[in-house]
């Protein structure tokens, strides 16, 4: 449907014919990022409008809807990003979100409101802060001005509002003293529905200061989008052999420019190392004598193992695995700098070797709590319950270690799902398993749930309300299980087949604050 005489030039924005999940045609709106000649023949590399980057990809002129074509919004100045010469032109609306982006930019993502159903020793309190794909905002309102609670859908761009607890007229209800809430159950006549109170307990004793603190600049993970031009937009690789699997890269990642030219980008599976030919990996395979990943083997269950690398000592193999992840992870970014952090690789054996399934890294020291700073499960294993198993070990090492822990925010929308769907389980878990003791219900406190799990309170208490659990029933604060709730966890568990044992873990942690250099 393209028209020829009219030029098609980056920015411009038009329907574009694609399949959706269900095979049907469609014409999402989508803006072209960059053109390109080949034999005398364009294609045009598009971005889908209010979908993810990982669906960008080149179309050729018959998918195009030339007579809903928008050009970009004309300026006095065509701006440059940075004032260097060769950036794209604006385009409708990027402008207004990169000014947005930049005030916001110190936080990256959307603070939840303060916390309704628990109140805390400081009136900004907050749940765990949850990432917003779009424009970001920040504001903490008082009591009388709460908001409804902003969660966001299962793909990450927008949002939803709804109240968890609607307000009660005539009735004042009465500060509690800290976030740490006694909390007790009893059944009601349904056999599977059941009911928490929620009463105040003692002050937490780590309770935070009430102010959120928006996510590190200076990780080795977290991405600066004022760098975010056309080159990072775009995949760069087109197709990456690694082992028995070929995978599609869904972002770009920074592997040499000689390399981007191939039509495949060969990966030694064992130390990851790239090669430009199939030729270059039979020779290297010959040479590398790894059929594992490098570092300490530190669990092993059946065919599953986890191998703990230092990112110092193995700083070749931890650089060729973020070049890896970051063709799967558009939220971070990549530094060479590994030293700070531990990698830890899980893998499926079987008589080849140790094949890599995916991994989580995590800082040697961590100012903030946070026991992950990047996760993958590579695409060929995913949806197949490998991505709770990294979550559920990395919770399993903050037990070890006597600490709680919180993932690096923020997450990307599958590591979000991933995230929120395992801390419902384990908390859900603990609640149904919760007995009573001498006729009276059965109690627990959050930071008890906390220390059990080694969830941080804060997204304890997030996920309570993402579950819509808390309610205001006779001036106390209630969780209520509902049958749809109980049966709905029931049946995950049951398809929950891979679990982490505890006793298969050899891991001691170290000190890493009383050494010189890691």
């Amino acid at each position: 449907m393209a028209d020829h005489s009219v030029e098609i030039t980056e920015g411009c924005r038009l329907p574009v014919l694609r399949k959706n999940q269900v095979n049907e045609d469609e014409w999402p709106l989508a803006e072209i990022l960059s053109v390109k000649d080949i034999q005398g023949k364009k294609l045009y590399y598009v971005h889908y409008i209010d979908f993810n980057k990982r669906l960008d990809e080149w179309v050729t002129p018959d998918r195009l809807d030339i007579k809903k074509l928008q050009f970009p919004k004309k300026e006095a100045k065509t701006p440059m990003k940075d004032g260097l010469p060769g950036s794209r032109p604006s385009s409708p609306e990027r402008d207004v979100k990169r000014k947005a982006d930049s005030v916001s930019l110190a936080t990256q993502v959307t603070a939840a409101t303060p916390v309704p159903s628990l109140p805390s020793s400081t009136e900004a309190s907050q749940a765990s802060v949850y990432p917003a794909m779009r424009d970001s905002s920040f504001s903490i309102k008082s009591r009388d001005e709460h908001e409804p609670l902003t969660s966001l859908t299962t793909n990450g761009t927008t949002s939803i509002q709804r109240h968890l607890i609607p307000p009660q007229p005539g009735r004042k209800r009465k500060s509690c003293g800290g976030t740490d809430e006694m909390v007790k159950m009893f059944q009601n006549n349904s056999p599977r529905c059941s009911t928490i109170y929620l009463l105040p307990g003692e002050d937490s004793q780590d309770s935070s200061d009430g102010i959120p603190s928006a996510p590190r600049m200076t990780g080795s993970l977290v991405s600066d989008r004022s760098h975010d031009d056309i080159v990072t937009r775009m995949k760069n690789i087109d197709c990456i052999e690694l082992g028995r699997h070929r995978l599609k890269p869904w972002y770009f990642s920074p592997y040499p420019q000689e390399l981007t030219s191939l039509l495949i980008l060969y990966l030694c599976e064992f130390c990851l190392k790239y090669l430009k030919s199939l030729k270059c990996l039979q020779r290297h395979l010959t040479k590398c004598n790894l059929r594992h990943p490098p570092g300490n083997e530190i669990y092993r269950k059946g065919t599953i193992s986890f191998f703990e690398i230092d990112g110092r000592k193995n700083k070749a193999y931890s650089q060729n695995l973020c070049l890896l992840a970051k063709c799967f992870l558009d939220h971070k970014t990549l530094y060479y700098d590994t030293d700070p952090f531990l990698f830890y690789v899980m893998t499926e054996y079987d008589s080849k070797g140790f094949h890599i399934v995916g991994y989580f890294s995590k800082e040697k020291e961590s100012t903030e709590d946070y026991n992950v700073a990047c996760i993958l499960t590579l695409p060929p294993y995913q949806r197949r319950g490998y991505g709770k198993l990294l979550i559920e070990f990395s919770y399993e090492l903050s037990k070890v270690e006597g600490k709680t822990g919180t993932p690096e925010k923020p997450l990307s929308d599958l590591g979000l799902l991933s995230y929120r769907s395992y801390w419902s389980q384990t908390i859900l878990e603990i609640l149904m398993d919760l007995k009573s003791e001498n006729g009276e219900r059965p109690q627990i406190t959050i930071n008890e749930i906390s220390e059990i799990t080694s969830v941080k309170k804060e997204d304890v208490i997030s996920t309570l309300q993402y579950l819509n659990l808390i309610n205001y029933y006779k001036g106390q604060y209630i969780l209520t299980l509902s049958e749809d709730i109980v049966e709905g966890h029931e049946r995950a568990m049951q398809k929950r087949h891979l679990r982490i044992d505890p006793k298969c873990l050899h891991f001691t942690p170290k000190d890493w604050s009383k050494r010189g250099k890691w």
